[in-house]
């Protein structure tokens, strides 16, 4: 009898053990799933104001110019034939309006884009961390200090700023070959 209720005392460990095994590995898989959730949460989280805040920015760059903003407009003279632009309404265009009138030598970079180094680097104060630039917009890559003139589409720049686009003539800037360039403020 003695042997018997040692069996059932061992049998009861055992079942014990294995309870608690059971429990243990129970906990530990609970514990990894409320890791995954949050981890998923957090970056759902970051994904959501990164989008946010990429949209924000959209909307205020497609927003329709201010008055003063419209009152932004220069003039790009390349071998005596003018083409207009406006500039954006953002500290960085009125920065680079501050240093015109100019004359400057522009180069073909990647046969999309014009470029020329600025007399100094300008504001990027309340800048986004990048755009697309489309053909005609006139932007400013920051971590150069140049001025660029798209004739081509491009992808995505992080460090670009818009400055504004060009309302007519952009062909004038697909030639090959550096061309010099007169920009004026057009006062109203």
């Amino acid at each position: 009898m003695k042997h018997l209720s040692k069996r059932v005392l061992l049998d009861d460990a055992t079942s014990d053990g294995r309870a608690n095994s059971t429990w243990a590995q129970t906990r530990r898989f609970a514990s990894h799933l409320i890791l995954a959730l949050t981890l998923v949460s957090l970056f759902s989280a970051c994904s959501a104001a990164d989008h946010a805040s990429s949209t924000n920015a959209a909307q205020r760059s497609s927003a329709p110019l201010s008055p003063e903003a419209k009152a932004m407009k220069i003039r790009l003279t390349i071998n005596g034939e003018p083409t207009t632009a406006t500039l954006s309404d953002n500290p960085t265009a009125r920065d680079f309006l501050a240093l015109l009138p100019t004359t400057l030598k522009l180069e073909d970079h990647a046969s999309t884009e014009k470029i020329a180094y600025l007399p100094r680097k300008l504001s990027t104060q309340s800048a986004p961390a990048g755009v697309d630039p489309e053909v005609g917009d006139i932007g400013y890559y920051a971590p150069w200090g140049n001025l660029a003139i798209y004739y081509r589409d491009f992808a995505y720049s992080p460090g670009l700023i818009r400055l504004g686009r060009i309302e007519t003539g952009i062909e004038a800037f697909s030639v090959r070959g550096p061309l010099n360039v007169t920009i004026e403020a057009i006062r109203p």
